[in-house]
């Protein structure tokens, strides 16, 4: 009797799974998130520039009373958990701040208490429930003075990028709090709570002034639209700054 022909069989395998369009953890909501790639490591040293946007179809963010809940709700969390809000600005349909923490940890728990405060603050002056931010904040750690006094301007004079016309300091920023413009500190408005916190890191008190003061009229990412020339008591402050950290 001859041997018995083995016959293989094959697998059927399944086409769902792998790369391919659409694949992927979808976003809570209609928005697409922001990476969810690991952050950079954080110290107390190094300040961080965060961007959170709110969710579509929104009343704009840059009106009277949204400015003064906002504010509010920024004094309420502006220093907690190893958290520090240093810097802000308000946009129609998102914020940046300028934050300091202790690590990783600190700057998600105190991010994540400050949007909480800023949510439901919006939501009883709005008189709706729900969600206010997208899914996920954007954040980029500041390692050196001209990274700092760039997000510095890139902050203070947001609305300018966004084409806003304005010769003052944007009330919907921290500008009134922020003691190096060139042209001055600016005048307060009367009975103001102090919604953000001072800095402790070197970067953001001392050592971005060493490439000079910001101006008002600086437009961020406009390289023709720079400060204007220091004047003799700038340029003095920027060799004391940089004598002082030769000596250091």
């Amino acid at each position: 009797m001859g041997a018995r022909r083995v016959v293989q069989n094959a697998f059927a395998f399944s086409r769902r799974g792998g790369a391919r369009k659409g694949a992927g953890r979808k976003p809570n909501g209609s928005c697409a998130l922001v990476s969810r790639a690991a952050r950079a490591e954080l110290s107390g040293k190094l300040p961080v520039l965060v961007t959170a946007k709110v969710l579509p179809g929104f009343a704009s963010l840059r009106r009277v009373g949204e400015r003064k809940v906002l504010e509010h709700a920024f004094f309420s969390g502006k220093e907690r958990f190893g958290f520090r809000l240093i810097h802000y600005s308000v946009q129609q349909d998102h914020v940046h701040l300028i934050a300091e923490a202790n690590d990783c940890r600190a700057l998600a728990r105190g991010l994540q208490g400050l949007f909480v405060r800023v949510a439901r603050a919006l939501n009883r002056l709005w008189n709706r429930a729900g969600r206010v931010f997208q899914d996920r904040f954007h954040s980029r750690v500041l390692a050196t003075p001209r990274e700092v006094r760039n997000a510095l301007s890139y902050v203070l004079n947001n609305a300018k990028k966004h084409g806003v016309s304005l010769a003052v300091v944007d009330l919907f920023s921290s500008g009134r709090w922020f003691d190096g413009w060139l042209e001055g500190q600016p005048g307060m408005l009367g009975g103001e709570i102090l919604p953000v916190a001072p800095a402790h890191s070197w970067l953001l008190r001392v050592g971005w002034r060493r490439h000079g003061r910001i101006s008002l009229l600086e437009i961020p990412g406009k390289r023709a639209r720079a400060a204007p020339t220091l004047g003799r008591h700038d340029r003095m402050n920027r060799h004391s700054v940089k004598r002082s950290a030769s000596g250091a």
